[in-house]
C-alpha cells in the first residue's frame, strides 16, 4: 500500500464541518457516528461478520484474503465508485473506520489506485474521534460560564435561544421538546449521536463568553443528559423568561398543533392527520395517571372535539381550552415546584424583550 495521508487535527475537522466517509459496516454506523458523516461501507454487516469469524478461527492473513475475495469485481467497483463520487463532491473531506486500521487503509488505497487522489484518513478512526469529543465536552463544560434559561411551558424559551449565536439548543439536538408532548415526527437520535453533536456545538462556540442553554431535566425524551452538563447546569445561574398566558397559548398552539399537523401531513399525505391525532392521543395518555381519571376523561373529550373541528372545519379554537388546562393545571404546578428548589440561583427575570436585552448586555 502507498504511504497515504493521515489527519489528526480533530478540532478543525469539526469546526469546519468536514465531510466524512464512514467505511464501517451499516450496523456500526447506526449505533453512533458524527455530524456530516456518510456511511459508504467497505463491507456489509454479513461480510464483516464472516471476516470476523475467519479472523478468530484462522488469523489475520486468512481474514484479509477472505475480505478481498468477498469484495471483488463488480462489488468492489460499486463501492469504490461511491467513494470516488464523494471525493469529487467533497475534495476536502476525510475517511475513517473504527480504529483507523485496515478498513480505512484499504479504502484509502483503492481510492488512490482509481483516481490518484490521496484522500486523508482519520488517525485512530472513529474511536479516536469519539474519545476526543468526550474529552472536549468535559473540558469545555468545566471551563465555560453557562446561563440556564428557565420559564413556564410555552413561554418561548427555544424561540429566545435561537436569537443568540452563543446558545445551544439541547431540544433541537435531541429532536424532542422535553415533555410528554415533546416527541417529533422523526425519531430521536442515538445517545452517542446526541453527545457527539452536542460536543461539536460546544467546540464551535467555545470562544463565546457565556453559553446559553435551556433548563432541562435529567433526560429529554429517551436522551439522557451527559453527567458533565448535568452537573454544570445544577451550579449555573438561571435567567427566567416570563410570558402571559395568552402568549403561552399562542406559542403552544403554533408548536404543538399547527407545526406538528403540518409535519405529519408533509411526512404522509394520506395518513398525516390520523398520525397527528394519534400523536395527541398518545401524548395525553402518557400523563393519564398524573391527571387523574376524571380530568383525563374531560381533556380527552375536549381533544376529540378539537380534532374533529380541526379536520372538518379547519377550526383550531377548541384546542385552546385543552392547552390552557394542560398549562395551568398540569405543567405550571410542576414548574413552580422545580423552580422553587433553584430560586437561589435565579439572577434575572423578565419578559421576552427584557430578557433579550439583559442577555445581550452581559454576553457581549
Amino acid at each position: 500500500m502507498n504511504n497515504l495521508k493521515e489527519v489528526d487535527n480533530f478540532s478543525e475537522i469539526f469546526k469546519l464541518n468536514t465531510p466524512l466517509v464512514d467505511v464501517r459496516s451499516p450496523v456500526e454506523f447506526i449505533e453512533g457516528s458524527f455530524p456530516y458523516a456518510h456511511n459508504f461501507p467497505i463491507m456489509t454487516d454479513i461480510e464483516r461478520h464472516q471476516v470476523g469469524i475467519c479472523y478468530i478461527e484462522n488469523g489475520q492473513k486468512s481474514a484479509i484474503k477472505l475480505g478481498h475475495d468477498l469484495i471483488n469485481g463488480k462489488t468492489k467497483e460499486q463501492r469504490v465508485g461511491q467513494w470516488l463520487n464523494f471525493v469529487k463532491k467533497h475534495p476536502k473531506g476525510a475517511l475513517y473506520c473504527f480504529r483507523g486500521g485496515l478498513r480505512s487503509k484499504i479504502s484509502q488505497d483503492w481510492i488512490y489506485e482509481h483516481s490518484g487522489v490521496s484522500y486523508p484518513r482519520i488517525k485512530g478512526g472513529y474511536k479516536a474521534l469519539r474519545l476526543f469529543l468526550i474529552n472536549e465536552m468535559n473540558r469545555i463544560a468545566n471551563k465555560k460560564i453557562f446561563l440556564v434559561i428557565g420559564g413556564q411551558t410555552g413561554c418561548g424559551k427555544t424561540i429566545l435561544l435561537n436569537e443568540f449565536e452563543n446558545s445551544i439548543d439541547l431540544e433541537g439536538l435531541a429532536n424532542h421538546r422535553g415533555s410528554a408532548f415533546g416527541s417529533n415526527v422523526s425519531s430521536q437520535p442515538k445517545q452517542i449521536d446526541f453527545e457527539n453533536a452536542f460536543s461539536v456545538d460546544l467546540i464551535k462556540k467555545e470562544s463565546c463568553g457565556h453559553l446559553l442553554i435551556e433548563d432541562e431535566g435529567n433526560n429529554i425524551g429517551t436522551i439522557f443528559m451527559p453527567e458533565a452538563i448535568k452537573n454544570k447546569t445544577r451550579e449555573s445561574s438561571i435567567v427566567i423568561l416570563t410570558a402571559s398566558l395568552e402568549d403561552r397559548l399562542k406559542i403552544s398552539l403554533q408548536a404543538y398543533v399547527i407545526d406538528m399537523a403540518e409535519k405529519f401531513s408533509t411526512q404522509d399525505l394520506k395518513n398525516g392527520f390520523e398520525n397527528f391525532s394519534n400523536y395527541w392521543h398518545n401524548s395525553l395518555f402518557k400523563i393519564q395517571k398524573r391527571l387523574g381519571g376524571v380530568r383525563y376523561k374531560s381533556l380527552l373529550n375536549q381533544l376529540k372535539l378539537a380534532l374533529n373541528n380541526h379536520q372538518f372545519n379547519n377550526d383550531l379554537n377548541d384546542y385552546l381550552p385543552l392547552i390552557e388546562s394542560l398549562l395551568v393545571d398540569y405543567y405550571d404546578p410542576m414548574y413552580d415546584f422545580q423552580i422553587n428548589k433553584k430560586k437561589q440561583r435565579v439572577i434575572f427575570q423578565g419578559d421576552y424583550k427584557e430578557v433579550t436585552r439583559y442577555l445581550r448586555e452581559i454576553t457581549v
